[in-house]
């Protein structure tokens, strides 16, 4: 029984590592390799929010530099700029993303942004 089991996830695993490593042909795709790729980054401070910009290659590399659009920083100035160079390496940590002939040509010169960090949790009243 727990070889079967054993296996089981084996196979599991080995269908999710083939699936992350396919390149994205949609936009959804692309979303899901950028976001499982993106899970990895720190949270930072609660309340700390990033939105970076940037554009895309047809080879899913980025063109340009990325730019902060929005910020929203919590915490002592080091938290601060600790966030912002963690956000700035998992933007670069990610690309370029494996993608299509098609959806490279669908997405070359096109602007994306994503926002990191986390919403500061409500109080309790």
């Amino acid at each position: 029984m727990r070889r079967a089991a054993l296996l089981g996830a084996v196979a599991a695993l080995s269908v999710a590592t083939a699936a992350a490593q396919e390149p994205a042909n949609t936009l959804m795709d692309l979303r899901r390799q950028f976001g499982a790729c993106l899970e990895r980054t720190p949270p930072g401070p609660a309340g700390s929010r990033v939105t970076i910009v940037f554009m895309m290659k047809r080879d899913g590399s980025i063109f340009g530099k990325p730019r902060i659009t929005f910020s929203r920083l919590e915490g002592d100035a080091e938290q601060k700029r600790r966030f912002l160079d963690e956000a700035g390496h998992a933007v670069d940590s990610c690309l370029p993303l494996k993608v299509t002939p098609a959806l490279g040509a669908a997405i070359a010169g096109r602007m994306f942004s994503i926002t990191l960090g986390r919403e500061k949790p409500e109080s309790a009243i």
